[in-house]
This record gives C-alpha cells, sequence and structure tokens, in this order.
C-alpha cells in the first residue's frame, strides 16, 4: 500500500471515527443539560419565576447583543461582568448579610470569623443543594433565597434600565443607557441569568460537583477545581510531549526528495485569465473594504475598555455601544475573511479544470451581490436589535442572535448558508473535470474539493439551535460553526490550495505535496474535530466533555510544534528563481501565517485549552489575546496571502503591482499584532489570573481589576500596536486602490495596465 492510499484510508476513518464520537457526546450533553424547571417555587409554594420567564429571559439576553456585552458560563464579551460570577457573588454576599442580620442583629463583617464560617456553611448547603424535582418540573428555593433573588432581580431592573444611579456601574460596564426598554423583558432578563447561575451552583444528582463542573471558581460558595480538571490536564501535557516526539520522530525518517527543474518564466504570468476569473476582483476589495472597517470598529471597541460610554469625550455609545462595535467587529472578521477566501475557491477551481461553465461569471456576480445584501442587511438588523427596536422575537429573526460569531438574525443565518450552496454549486460545476482526470494532483484537488464541500454545508450546524434551546446545546452548535467550520474545514482548504499553486508554479513535486497535504490533513483533523470540546468544559456539560476535549486539544497543538520548518520552506522559495519576485509578498503571508500558527494558534492557544488553565481564565484577556493571535495572525494573514496570489495570476503587467506598498503593510500588520498582543492584551490577562486565583473569578471580571490604574494603562499601551496595525491595513488599502484604479483607466479606453 502506498503512503498516499495509506494516508486517504486513515484519513476517512479519523473523518468517522470523530464525528461519530462528537455526535455521541451531542447526544450525552442533550440528556445531561442542566434542565430548565418549570416552575422555580419557594418552599411556601410562591411562584419565583417559571420556565416562560427563563425563556423569554434568554431571548431577551439574545436581542441586546448576548456574548457582546458581557458573558454567560464564560463565554463572551470581557468589559462586563460575566453575569453568572456576578449574581453568584452578589447572591452569596445578599444571603449571608442576611443570615447575618436575623441572627447575630449585625452585618456580616461585623461578627466573628468563626461565626462568619459557620453561615458560609450553611450558604454551600442552600444553594448547592439540587431541589429540583424531573418528576414534576418543579425547583424549590429556600425563603431567604427567594428574598434575595428578588433582590438581585431588582438590582439589574436598575441596571440594564436607564436609573440615573446605576450610570457609572453602566458606564463600567460599558453599557449604554437603557440597555434594555422593557421594564418586562428586564424582570425576564434577571430569571435567566438566576437559572445560568442555578447550574453553575448547584450539584448534579448523586455528584459532588455542579452542572458547569465547579466552574466558575468561587471558594466562598464551594465551586473549586474538580478532580476531572487537574487529572485531564496532566493527561494532556503528557500527550502533548508524547505527540510532538512522535512527530518528530517521523520528520527526521522523511526522505528529501529532489525539487523539480525550475521553470524558466512563470507559468502563471501571461496566462489569459477567464471571464468568471476577472469578475473576482470586487470580491477581494470588498474583503478589503470590510477588514477596514473591521479595524476601525475594533480600535473603538477597545477604547470602550477606558471610557465605556465615550470615545475621547464624544458621547458614541448613544450611536453606536459597544456591544454593537463589539458585534460588528467579530462579525466582519468571519465575512472579510471568508470573502478573501470564497474569492480564492472561485478562481481556482477553473485554473485546475482549465474550463468555465456556461453563465459562471454571472453566477460570480450574483452570488456577489447576494453576499454583499447579507452582510450589510444583518449588520443593520443587529443594530435595530440592540438599540432596542424590535421585539424580542423580531429580533431574533432579524435582528441579533446574541451568540458570539453568529449573532446575525436567523434570516440572514438561512440567506447566508444558501450564499455558500451557491458557492459550492458554482465550484462543484467548475472544478469537476479536474476531478475525474488522472493526474499527479488528484488526491490534493479531491482533499481541496471535500473541504469546499464541508465550508459549504458545516455552516448550517448553527441552525440545529433554536431560539428556546437549552444554552448548553446551543454553546455545542456554536462551536461547531466556530471551530470546525473555520478553525477546521477552513485550513484543509488552505493548505491544499497553497500545495497546488506552489505545484502550478512548478515549484513542489506534485507527489511531494500529495504526500504533505494528505499526511497533514490527517494529523490536524485528529485533533482538530474532536478538539471543538475543549470549548465545551464548563458550559453544562458532563465530565466526559473534559476527558475528550482535553486530550484531543492537546493533539492539535502537536502539528504546530513543528510549523516553524514549514515556514523556513516557504520562505526559501521566494527566491528560487528570477521570477519568483513577483510572489514575494504573497509568500511572507503565508510564511506569517506558519509564525502566527505557532505563536497565536499553538502557544497562546495551548496556555488555555487545558482544563484547570481555562476553568480559571475562560473568559478573561488570555482569551482574547488566544483570538487575535490565531483568528487575524493565522486566517488573516492567510486570506491576505491567498488573494495576492490570485491577483498575480489575473494581473497583465507588473506596472502597477506596488511591492514597497505590500511590504509597508506586510510588517505593519505583523509588528502592529505583535504590538496589541504581548503589550496589552495578554498582561492584562495575566493581571486578571492573579485577580481570579486571590479573590475568585467575579473578582477578575470587575470594575476594581478592569479599571484599576494598572489595567487601564494597559490598555493604553495597545495603542501603539493598534496605529501601526491600522497603517497596514491602510497600506493594503491603496494597493488593492492602485490596481483598482489602473482597471478603472483601461475600461475608460487609456493604455491598458493591468486587469484585476
Amino acid at each position: 500500500m502506498t503512503k498516499q492510499k495509506f494516508s486517504l484510508i486513515a484519513l476517512v476513518i479519523v473523518c468517522v471515527t470523530s464525528f461519530a464520537i462528537l455526535l455521541s457526546l451531542g447526544s450525552e450533553i442533550y440528556r445531561q443539560a442542566p434542565p430548565i424547571p418549570d416552575r422555580v417555587v419557594t418552599l411556601s409554594g410562591e411562584v419565583v419565576f417559571t420556565k416562560e420567564d427563563i425563556q423569554n429571559g434568554q431571548l431577551v439576553w439574545r436581542s441586546m447583543g448576548g456574548h457582546q456585552l458581557g458573558s454567560i458560563w464564560g463565554h463572551g464579551a470581557y468589559v462586563a461582568p460575566d453575569w453568572t460570577a456576578d449574581w453568584l457573588h452578589r447572591e452569596a454576599e445578599m444571603w449571608l448579610e442576611s443570615a447575618a442580620q436575623y441572627q447575630f442583629s449585625s452585618s456580616f463583617s461585623a461578627i466573628e470569623s468563626y461565626q462568619q464560617a459557620g453561615l458560609e456553611s450553611r450558604l454551600r448547603e442552600d444553594m448547592r443543594l439540587n431541589q429540583y424535582d424531573p418528576e414534576t418540573g418543579v425547583l424549590v428555593v429556600s425563603e431567604r433565597r427567594a428574598q434575595v433573588i428578588r433582590q438581585l432581580q431588582a438590582y439589574y431592573a436598575r441596571l440594564f434600565g436607564d436609573d440615573p444611579a446605576m450610570q457609572p456601574t453602566r458606564e463600567a460596564y460599558a453599557m449604554k443607557e437603557g440597555t434594555i426598554a422593557s421594564a418586562e423583558n428586564r424582570e425576564s432578563l434577571s430569571a435567566f441569568f438566576f437559572w445560568g447561575a442555578w447550574a453553575a451552583v448547584t450539584e448534579r444528582p448523586n455528584e459532588n460537583y455542579t452542572y458547569t463542573n465547579n466552574w466558575p471558581y468561587d471558594p466562598q460558595i464551594g465551586n473549586t477545581p474538580t478532580s476531572s480538571n487537574i487529572v485531564w490536564s496532566i493527561m494532556s501535557v503528557v500527550l502533548l510531549i508524547a505527540g510532538v516526539g512522535a512527530l518528530a520522530w517521523y520528520h527526521a525518517t522523511l526522505k528529501v526528495h529532489p525539487l523539480p527543474k525550475l521553470p524558466a518564466s512563470d507559468p502563471l504570468f501571461g496566462v489569459k485569465p477567464m471571464s468568471s476569473q476577472r469578475a473576482l476582483g470586487k470580491y477581494f476589495i470588498t474583503a478589503v473594504g470590510l477588514f477596514l472597517l473591521q479595524i476601525v470598529l475594533g480600535g473603538i471597541t477597545a477604547h470602550y475598555a477606558v471610557e465605556g460610554q465615550n470615545f475621547y469625550g464624544i458621547p458614541l455609545a448613544e450611536i453606536l455601544p459597544y456591544s454593537v462595535t463589539r458585534t460588528w467587529h467579530t462579525q466582519l472578521a468571519v465575512f472579510w475573511i471568508a470573502t478573501a477566501w470564497l474569492g480564492t475557491g472561485l478562481y481556482i477551481a477553473p485554473a485546475l479544470s482549465g474550463y468555465e461553465p456556461k453563465f459562471q461569471r454571472l453566477g460570480v456576480n450574483v452570488l456577489w451581490v447576494a453576499l454583499v445584501i447579507v452582510v450589510l442587511g444583518s449588520m443593520a438588523g443587529e443594530w435595530l436589535a440592540i438599540q432596542q427596536y424590535f421585539d424580542i422575537d423580531t429580533s431574533y429573526w432579524l435582528g441579533h442572535q446574541g451568540q458570539e460569531y453568529i449573532d446575525l438574525g436567523r434570516i440572514w443565518q438561512i440567506l447566508l448558508l444558501a450564499g455558500l450552496l451557491i458557492w459550492l454549486a458554482l465550484v462543484t460545476r467548475a472544478i469537476k473535470p479536474a476531478l475525474t482526470h488522472n493526474n499527479d494532483m488528484k488526491p490534493v484537488v479531491w482533499v481541496l474539493y471535500a473541504s469546499c464541500v464541508a465550508i459549504g454545508l458545516f455552516y448550517g450546524a448553527g441552525l440545529f439551535q433554536g431560539k428556546h434551546t437549552n444554552l448548553a446545546i446551543a454553546e455545542y452548535w456554536r462551536w461547531w460553526v466556530v471551530h470546525l467550520w473555520v478553525e477546521g474545514f477552513f485550513e484543509t482548504f488552505a493548505t491544499s490550495v497553497i500545495a497546488l499553486m506552489f505545484v502550478r508554479l512548478g515549484l513542489v513535486r506534485a507527489q511531494s505535496a500529495n504526500s504533505a497535504v494528505l499526511f497533514a490533513t490527517v494529523v490536524f483533523l485528529t485533533g482538530g474535530l474532536i478538539g471543538t470540546l475543549h470549548h465545551l468544559y464548563f458550559t453544562g456539560t458532563p465530565t466526559s466533555v473534559i476527558a475528550w476535549g482535553s486530550v484531543f486539544s492537546a493533539l492539535e497543538v502537536v502539528p504546530l510544534a513543528l510549523i516553524g520548518f514549514e515556514a523556513v520552506e516557504t520562505y526559501r522559495m521566494r527566491k528560487m528563481t528570477s521570477w519568483m519576485s513577483r510572489y514575494k509578498w504573497a509568500i511572507m503571508f503565508f510564511v506569517a501565517t506558519a509564525f502566527w500558527n505557532l505563536v497565536g494558534a499553538g502557544m497562546l492557544g495551548f496556555l488555555i485549552n487545558p482544563p484547570i488553565a481555562l476553568y480559571y481564565i475562560q473568559g478573561l484577556n488570555t482569551t482574547a489575546t488566544h483570538a487575535h493571535g490565531a483568528f487575524m495572525g493565522v486566517y488573516g494573514m492567510l486570506g491576505i496571502g491567498l488573494m495576492l496570489t490570485c491577483l498575480r495570476g489575473l494581473s497583465t503587467t507588473t506596472a502597477v503591482w506596488d511591492d514597497k506598498l505590500l511590504k509597508w503593510s506586510f510588517w505593519s500588520l505583523n509588528l502592529g499584532l505583535l504590538g496589541m498582543v504581548f503589550m496589552s492584551l495578554l498582561p492584562v490577562g495575566i493581571v486578571q489570573f492573579f485577580a481570579v486565583i486571590d479573590h475568585g473569578y467575579w473578582y477578575a471580571r470587575s470594575p476594581e481589576v478592569i479599571h484599576s490604574e494598572l489595567v487601564e494603562t494597559l490598555v493604553w499601551l495597545r495603542v501603539p500596536g493598534d496605529i501601526l496595525f491600522g497603517i497596514g491595513g491602510i497600506f493594503l488599502a491603496l494597493f488593492f486602490a492602485k490596481l483598482l484604479f489602473s482597471k478603472l483607466k483601461q475600461s475608460s479606453g487609456d493604455k491598458p495596465l493591468t486587469a484585476v
């Protein structure tokens, strides 16, 4: 059996086995998700909340931006509190104060330490005891707890309204005035907050840990690391070391194949682009435009960590509150990178087959219009939802779903899936002849096409959760989109495209490319598919998720440990022939992708992946550190590299191809990203890490830490990196503008310079 056949069989086995495990664990999550009670009642039978209150509260949470304004179970934004931890801490304080006044006629802080310890023990007994009856659907709470719940309901009603006394708190949390317009909706929101907090402090039946595996860390209420957190973290580190060692051993045994005879001239330069390929310029220009908008919104969002309702004294939050700018910032990251990669797919498909189907150009143009409508429509809907112009049901369908990276309203989500299916149909029509050709590159072409199918279909996983889906199940399907769709199949697509481009340029042997792509895909997906579970340790899932997620997320890092070899080999290609200078900066962006794969995805990813690490730092700025390094560093840099490679194939002359602009863009983007990650985001995350250990998770997300002098100074230290990164985006836009201007001159009848 050849290595290629072995790798193909291994790839099929990995995919089938991994998805079987994921679906099996999904079924287990569904069965063991924290129950939503039909009624929450006191011992005397008084109704506190109903199931309808909790479910409506979840819709209210979605409509205000959900994950973009604080977090639930650690998932969401970083300036406002984690509402789960915030509720639990406030409930514990109020309960202890009430008990101290009742028993000792004194405040809790004034009584003796042994008396405090006794009350804290009774607090844990009251809060951790599971009094939910699955037969009747009734959850019983003590009278004291019910009293505290009413006080908290009043507090959150004032906080999310426009009570002037709460304005300083809203500003510290980067909340707009009147975050939720309806008093009834504010009361429902507190029901949802209660349910999330109840799941985080209530022990599972017949277990000594909560529905969220004792997250968040808060010793006062008995939330401390479980044995599973510790044991499986150790096992993940051991497996990481073993995996890196095995891969290094394998790498050392590889035979170095001689390079092919290099072409005397560029095989792509001078090849006349097809009609549908020439129509792709608008995709890349759109991607750069969305990238620039994302940069601007990122700067505004970061500044809200200092001035929660103002932008350098301007009351910008009245028009663009933090929840809007962060929604758009994260969503545009997906939109512009996806647009660049979709354009690459439409370019590479006919290039591989040498065939352009009838009406392919029309399909390319229609798809672009559809994507623009979805982008603009979804952004408008999100703004209208957060500004409370929609009711909660309309908001779900046309406004804001409240879940990070799939924030767009359900109608827009369906339309985006339809657009991806149209893209898949266009790619299939164009690439079909290449799938049947018996040539050296057939295995990689099939891997490329399989990744296109996955990209087209797996976005639909987000539709498996509805507006009333239990949050534990909703998170499960959300991460199918964020991790599998973005981090999994786009990675496979990119690996295949780069290999095919290098083969077509005559820089790599087809046999070597086949082996490398198949092996890399097998290794990556071995950890990457089941590794999705490392996002779900504390989202109301059983402990089996911790075991599977920790082990396989460690395997995700294994191939990244040797990514330096890929970076060096790619870097050398830029000078292999005289004509390779045309692709220098496209290749340099591929080198940057390898660097950020190692640093952003590998090093900073493993910083938060082990359960014991994530237990303390989930939802802190350490998460944002990894997100910026991996998402922009890997997928953003790769998207730019792919666009430049495609544009090189579309260009008919080098007259307007400005390498100086690309050089300044490359270094500004990468140095700016390094600055914002290592001068600001990571140091803030470390400060918060210490705060969690010393005081509990709630404290690390409190204004005392977020708006401390040290943290605000570190936030200001992000400005140089942000400015440098923004300049890099401007240089990239100027490069594209120069190409666009040349095309306009050509269209007006002047001497042709280039075709974009």
